[in-house]
């Protein structure tokens, strides 16, 4: 029987087990092994379980157990055998790997990412693991846990099929688009029944991709080799990959009725929440640009409705109404507090970023790819590097943002230099360019900012109130917080008002260098302005910030929903656009009216 297994022979190991005996551990063992590798696991799990009752310390035992019985969808035994597998082999990276497996297969993304995590951890060169913990910190919306496991992912070995159409989708979140097709091109086909069917799927992400970094013309290429009329109607995800092609090619072409034709296949077709969630905003969209708001509303209650049930099972706490998601408007400085910080040495100016702030959807994206477009300035596509600062001092002990106040020179200079290696990592040639750093909630962030670089020019995009909060709506964040933030108008508009208000406070106590950005003065006088912000950052020729479109146009990814919209130039296409929705807002406004009028939007 040995000798059958090692060479493979599985019928010979199951013909001659059936003469012996099943009371020694090797018999039971051998045949168990031979009966999961002919897919005969039902048969194989009474023999496995066998081997736990003779052997109950043995956690190779159990986490065979698991194994077979998570292939064999018995789940409630596989997590018994694999926890019970974990408990007597901690250090064993395999099984937390395969309870990191279990986790996934049952949607249970906080459960899979400690237990993949778990694995790395013991065992950092364990490829398929970090690919996995990848995975599930990408469910999760933990970015940074997504891009410390994929350092180096370039590098990796050849994956198999579908494990490289999950590496190469998260490759181009990470803006590695080169990357992810390049995983595409190495990607270890299987048998030849199914390799046709893998190549399909392959065409749709390659497609994908494309139109995800404004490369319209190769994405239609790929698409030319996946025609609708020919897909296999019974391989519905290959389905639904070539429907959101075709769908967001359609919209690049303003084919609205197509689009959303197309979007409305693919919710009617699909089980998977992620899918419908991201059909059903796209249907939004297109319903949107056809004049039909009601209709687009409709979609969007469907698509909100979608992602709560993948919120729900990562961020539960959130899911009362009176929750908080955006947690960072709750660490403030007081004026006291400010005033007992110690004096620091502020680094050189040319060291101090220029940072890009303002609620999600305000025209900070426009704004980055400007200052990017010229070449006294590099942007870094989106990142929440200056929140890990804040994590970083938590887990020093050291109480943000209290602790800011006793933070010494060293202490700075540490901060500082953190901040400026992970920059590093993503924009290694930027040389003595100086950085900008967009993220809209780093308004939330306004205490570190200040403290690590007090002289730093922070610019504050603006926008009305209404139209922010209508864009935020019909976007799908990967955020599970702002996805529930988001799902509901009232809660979106009250998060909105708490984010301004932290904003205003902090600007009172800490008193930064700051620059209003107002999107309608932008889009409507916009050669001042871009004087203006020439003024502002000491720059003398503005000119190559006038030419960002064709520069965004050249980029090779840009993270943020507007990647479409900022190749497109200047236009006022989306000024007081909340206005067709105004019978939905009514019940908002009040909330909302007092920063509609701090604001100027009166």
């Amino acid at each position: 029987m040995l000798a059958a297994f090692h060479q493979g022979d599985m019928a010979s190991v199951l013909a001659l087990s059936e003469a012996l005996p099943m009371d020694s551990e090797t018999t039971l063992l051998l045949r168990a092994l031979a009966l999961r590798a002919e897919s005969r696991l039902h048969e194989a799990l009474p023999l496995l379980i066998r081997l736990t009752q003779l052997r109950p310390h043995t956690f190779e035992y159990w986490n065979n157990l698991g194994l077979v019985a998570r292939e064999a969808g018995d789940t409630a035994t596989a997590l018994a055998a694999l926890q019970h597998a974990v408990a007597l082999a901690p250090h064993n990276a395999d099984v937390h790997y395969n309870l990191g497996l279990l986790h996934l297969q049952q949607n249970n993304g906080l459960a899979a990412r400690e237990s993949l995590l778990n694995a790395v951890q013991r065992s950092p060169d364990f490829v398929e693991a970090r690919l996995q913990a990848a995975h599930a910190c990408h469910i999760c919306g933990d970015n940074a846990g997504e891009e410390a496991m994929l350092e180096n992912a370039a590098t990796w070995p050849p994956q198999p099929a579908e494990q490289a159409l999950t590496l190469a989708s998260m490759l181009a979140t990470l803006g590695q688009r080169d990357s992810a097709i390049h995983t595409l091109e190495q990607a270890i086909l299987p048998d030849e029944g199914t390799a046709d069917l893998m190549r399909l799927r392959m065409t749709a992400l390659r497609a994908a991709l494309y139109e995800r970094a404004n490369q319209v013309d190769l994405a239609e290429a790929e698409l030319s080799h996946l025609r609708l009329d020919q897909l296999p109607s019974q391989h519905t995800s290959l389905c639904c990959a070539a429907w959101l092609a075709h769908a967001a090619l359609a919209a690049r072409g303003h084919d609205w009725q197509r689009a959303a034709e197309l979007y409305e296949h693919i919710i009617a077709t699909t089980d998977d929440s992620e899918v419908r969630a991201q059909a059903a905003f796209g249907l939004a969209a297109a319903l949107d640009k056809q004049g039909q708001p009601h209709a687009a509303w409709q979609a969007l209650q469907h698509a909100h409705a979608t992602q709560l049930t993948l919120a729900s099972a990562i961020v539960p706490e959130l899911m009362a109404q009176d929750s908080q998601p955006l947690a960072m408007a709750d660490r403030s400085v007081t004026r006291a507090e400010h005033g007992r910080w110690k004096p620091l040495n502020p680094p050189l100016d040319a060291h101090n970023p220029v940072f890009v702030v303002g609620f999600p959807r305000s025209g900070t994206t426009l704004l980055e790819q400007m200052l990017d477009a010229h070449p006294h300035f590099c942007a870094m596509d989106e990142r929440a590097f200056v929140h890990a600062l804040t994590e970083r001092m938590d887990l020093a002990g050291q109480p943000y943002p209290a602790a800011l106040a006793d933070l010494t020179q060293t202490d700075a200079e540490q901060l500082r230099a953190a901040y400026a290696s992970m920059v590093h990592k993503v924009v290694p040639e930027r040389g003595t360019r100086r950085l900008v750093d967009k993220n809209p909630l780093n308004m939330l962030c306004l205490p570190m900012i200040a403290r690590l670089f007090p002289q730093a020019r922070i610019i504050l995009c603006v926008r009305h109130p209404c139209d922010v909060l209508l864009s935020c709506h019909m976007q799908s964040f990967r955020s599970p917080a702002f996805m529930v933030m988001c799902s509901s108008l009232e809660r979106l508009a009250r998060g909105y008002v708490r984010a301004f208000e932290y904003w205003f406070d902090q600007v009172d106590v800490l008193a930064p260098r700051v620059l209003e950005w107002r999107y309608e003065s932008v889009v409507t006088r916009f050669e001042e302005n871009v004087l203006r912000l020439g003024h502002f950052l000491g720059v003398d020729d503005v000119s190559p910030m006038t030419r960002f479109a064709e520069h965004a146009r050249g980029k090779a990814y840009i993270s943020t929903p507007s990647y479409a919209q900022v190749t497109q130039g200047i236009h006022a296409r989306a000024v007081h656009r909340w206005l067709a929705y105004r019978e939905m807002f009514e019940p908002v406004l009040p909330i909302v009216r007092p920063l509609i009028e701090r604001l100027g939007y009166a």
